[in-house]
């Protein structure tokens, strides 16, 4: 919003459409939005804080909106919606995706509500807040058994998610996974020796995999809310597909994710032993040490790419947003990463 009257018009629109279509108060004339302010953050979205008087009582909750260009590899927010509320089915900690609408925010673009949920979200502050020394130690066990959630979730068991009619009973994971790798290096606009020299690895290494699970696709610390006594919910399911559970459980351990604490794999929070350890035991299933390391790689060089796309909306695609110039600049620092796990060969 770049405006008060555009704010203001935002405002009269949600208050419009939850009167509409949200059950907050059996008389709709006493749902009043009282505010409405846009949030930071979101690379593919758009958030806004909206704070809500039902009858007296006051509510918040974010609204989420797709942004004006997207992501190789992101979803759309009535896509999302769908996912979150197969994931709030299958017990994930995860507020209710709601009153789902398209142009509520601008013209065209889907959006939906969740529920505010209090709790620290920054990385840097997640990982070294002494007020939150109980929560790290508490997150690796948490973080499994949510993850074990999520992976539970099938295509057999939810087809009309992220549509599954195209997955075949021949269908692999890793090389549908680094198919569309192909696919954003192709269409960067710049040339990365470095990436491709990544993506040759992984192809000549890659090992078919047979089981297909819904992945969150962007797990880490970051996206996900943490009080004093540890996990208050998962965020940021933009990224989510059906695909490899070694996906989501390398991303984690991507060296940018632990901000600054490199010597603490898991978010910068935790060594690899505990997180996986307890995985094996909320999922019952006996993970690969060498999948790990590949789909490590996997998630360094994706994030390589991911952060030169970062770059290149600014550069070419119409955003403005300063940030995502600065992402663009940890490209080559994903490419080192993903090189360095190749010749050592191991976690």
């Amino acid at each position: 919003m770049s405006s008060h009257n555009e704010t203001d018009d935002l405002r009269a629109r949600v208050e419009r459409h939850l009167r509409d279509h949200a059950s907050l108060a059996q008389d709709a004339g006493r749902v009043v939005v009282t505010a409405v302010a846009p949030l930071a953050g979101g690379a593919c979205q758009e958030n806004f804080r909206v704070d809500v008087d039902v009858a007296g009582a006051p509510r918040t909750f974010v609204l989420r909106s797709d942004a004006r260009t997207h992501l190789p590899g992101s979803i759309d927010r009535e896509a999302e919606h769908a996912v979150i509320n197969a994931a709030v089915g299958a017990g994930v900690m995860t507020p209710e995706a709601r009153w789902l609408s398209r142009g509520l925010v601008r013209e065209g673009a889907s959006a939906y509500f969740l529920d505010w949920v209090d709790g620290e979200a920054i990385g840097r502050k997640v990982v070294a807040s002494p007020a939150l020394e109980r929560a790290r130690a508490a997150l690796p066990a948490q973080l499994a058994r949510e993850l074990a959630k999520i992976h539970g979730i099938t295509p057999a068991a939810c087809p009309a998610v992220l549509d599954a009619s195209s997955l075949g009973a021949d269908y692999d994971p890793v090389r549908a996974h680094l198919d569309r790798l192909r696919k954003s290096i192709d269409a960067l606009r710049e040339p990365r020796p470095a990436t491709e020299l990544a993506y040759l690895w992984l192809v000549e290494h890659a090992r078919p995999e047979r089981e297909t699970v819904l992945v969150h696709g962007d797990f880490r610390t970051g996206n996900f809310l943490v009080g004093e006594e540890g996990l208050r919910a998962l965020l940021d399911w933009e990224f989510s597909h059906w695909g490899s559970r070694y996906y989501d459980l390398a991303w984690i351990c991507l060296r940018d994710w632990r901000f600054n604490r490199v010597t603490l794999p898991v978010g910068g929070f935790s060594g690899r032993r505990a997180f996986y350890d307890a995985y094996e035991r909320e999922s019952g299933v006996t993970l690969d040490p060498a999948r790990l390391h590949y789909w490590e790689i996997v998630g360094n060089l994706q994030w390589a790419i991911g952060s030169a796309v970062q770059c290149e909306r600014v550069l070419y695609g119409g955003e403005t947003d300063i940030e995502l110039l600065a992402i663009g600049r940890r490209a080559c620092e994903m490419e080192l990463e993903a090189l360095r796990l190749v010749e050592r060969g191991r976690l």
